[in-house]
């Protein structure tokens, strides 16, 4: 079990604390996202119990979210990174993704890794480049598995 981290600006907290992340709210965001469409509460909540997460707090309310999947030591795998829409435009997903990158977990990590179709620029600034090589990156996509689980 990894120390909880907590970092602050005006009123607003994230923090790596599992215990804390507003798993009914995350999975109200993701289940209408368009990369996890329809995702059942149980896959959100066994994401978020094998992750390292970032909760964005406002107070009480959780308004946003990102987490690693990682092994803690070379790998990480940044994903289901949102910010409400009645917060966006204030800066906040850009401190929200600088606070992952800042976890002392990112020190030694070989690779970190994710895919988007919103937002090129706010990773760029991160140092996150598009891979686009031929026969580098490999994966299985299956982006409609969600809604094909309540078609059974």
């Amino acid at each position: 079990m990894h120390t909880a981290l907590q970092w602050h600006k005006d009123r607003f907290l994230i923090t790596t604390d599992v215990a804390q992340q507003d798993v009914a709210a995350i999975h109200r965001y993701l289940t209408r996202s368009s990369w996890a469409a329809g995702i059942d509460l149980e896959t959100v909540q066994l994401a978020i119990a094998n992750s390292l997460n970032f909760g964005l707090f406002d107070g009480a309310q959780q308004i946003g979210f990102a987490r690693f999947v990682t092994d803690y030591a070379t790998f990480a795998y940044l994903c289901d990174v949102y910010v409400l829409e009645k917060y966006q435009g204030e800066g906040l997903g850009r401190w929200l993704v600088a606070c992952c990158q800042a976890h002392p977990v990112c020190e030694k990590l070989r690779r970190m890794l994710l895919f988007t179709t919103t937002a090129p620029w706010l990773y760029q600034k991160f140092g996150y480049q598009p891979i686009n090589r031929p026969d580098y990156a490999w994966t299985i996509t299956r982006p409609d598995i969600y809604q094909l689980k309540k078609a059974d």
